[in-house]
């Protein structure tokens, strides 16, 4: 994320000319109350002929386990950087997974997701050394399949808004692409995605408890049935009134690293030649020193407040989400953790849901924020040991033995 709005990688420019943006995410009335997530008024189902696209890090798991969790996470924020970027930064429907990520487009735009995914692919495998799987499906192909694509829109503040998604077509989009249908291929070497407003210069969150916990809950058949409804509601009720749990950011915000750490990605993701890229590097390395100084320090300079970009942030920030799965990056008690794995592995006895967890000594962040004056900067936040592509394991493990597989702990 970018102190103001001048730090996002790669290089400024005009912003692409907008069109009439289709009219379907922008009708969506915002929702602020997460609790109320299960409500099935809430969602309403994607166009027809609009497009899903899907895309993940092959192998994140064992990459994660190398120590490589921030590039796993950089190249999942990508995938929406160069989405955005391609649509000329209309707001889109879209989710981050961790490891990956999914969205929806209307069929206009559906060539310059395409490139997008492509471009980020060939830059993924090249710059930090991942292979990125995409796809792009039919909204059409999911409801042949007798499933459907709703999507909402959870507000956490008055600045930005992440879409959420029910009905069981998003899953069965990503086993498709996983499965090599409506695959991407990566573009040429050398095709660089427009990956402006991409940055990772956080330090890790450490918890306020006493760990960080990815929480990742399904439905243990398709569809959202009333029982794992119930179960999702009356989990989102207690998380709101417990002391032993809170959001992982804290009301401070977060810490940036040194005016010279947390450029490497977005010096990766900057376009040119190697000569014009170390001159950028210089600009970006000079630039980032009284950035540093001056959210540090907490000094007003002209219109910047960084009191106010700490409060934004923490607004911002997407620790929560839905997308046919509960994901929740908690801040937590060891009992409290302790007690909600209990309660997951009964309701998991009684056939409701599957679960995966995991436990972990801090989080991360990884930012977008537009080149242009605004508080519309995204966060997304996972856990810094293994986070939500951990927890997914554990999950396909426990629904692959009957959910009898243990959770990982620190």
């Amino acid at each position: 994320m970018a102190v103001g709005t001048s730090m996002g990688a790669g290089q400024e420019r005009e912003p692409a000319t907008r069109r009439a943006a289709p009219d379907f995410y922008d009708s969506l009335p915002r929702f602020t109350a997460f609790s109320s997530l299960m409500d099935p008024g809430l969602y309403r189902p994607l166009p027809a002929d609009w497009w899903l696209g899907v895309a993940d890090v092959v192998g994140s798991r064992q990459q994660i386990g190398l120590g490589r969790y921030k590039a796993v996470n950089a190249a999942g924020a990508a995938i929406i950087t160069a989405v955005s970027n391609a649509l000329g930064r209309r707001e889109f429907p879209f989710v981050f997974g961790g490891d990956g990520a999914s969205f929806a487009v209307a069929p206009d735009d559906a060539d310059a997701a395409r490139d997008a995914l492509a471009a980020t692919a060939s830059w993924v495998r090249e710059a930090l050394q991942l292979e990125l799987r995409t796809a792009l499906v039919p909204v059409s192909a999911v409801r042949d399949r007798a499933l459907d694509v709703r999507v909402a829109r959870y507000a956490p503040s008055a600045h930005v808004s992440y879409a959420m998604f029910s009905g069981g077509g998003l899953p069965w989009a990503e086993a498709a692409m996983k499965a090599g249908d409506h695959a991407i291929a990566p573009a040429e070497a050398g095709t660089q995605p427009d990956l402006t407003g991409l940055s990772c210069r956080w330090q890790e969150i450490r918890p306020r408890h006493e760990l960080m916990l990815s929480l990742m809950l399904v439905p243990q058949h398709s569809g959202d049935a009333p029982a794992f409804r119930q179960l999702v509601q009356e989990l989102l009720q207690r998380l709101e009134i417990s002391g032993e749990v809170a959001r992982p950011m804290q009301d401070a915000g977060p810490e940036m690293r040194g005016p010279w750490a947390g450029l490497d990605l977005e010096l990766r993701a900057m376009p040119g030649s190697r000569r014009s890229r170390f001159w950028a590097k210089l600009r970006l390395a000079a630039r980032s020193i009284p950035e540093y100084l001056i959210y540090r320090t907490g000094a007003r300079v002209g219109a910047f407040d960084p009191a106010v970009l700490r409060r934004e942030i923490v607004g911002n920030t997407d620790f929560r989400k839905y997308d046919d799965a509960l994901r929740m990056t908690l801040d937590c008690t060891r009992a409290f953790a302790d007690r909600l794995e209990a309660e997951l592995a009964g309701a998991e006895a009684q056939g409701i849901c599957h679960f995966g967890l995991q436990r972990q000594a801090a989080a991360q962040l990884t930012c977008i924020s537009p080149p242009v004056p605004g508080s519309g900067h995204m966060h997304f936040i996972d856990g810094a040991g293994g986070g939500y592509a951990a927890a997914a394991a554990n999950l396909k493990g426990r629904a692959a033995d009957g959910g009898a597989s243990a959770q990982t702990r620190p």
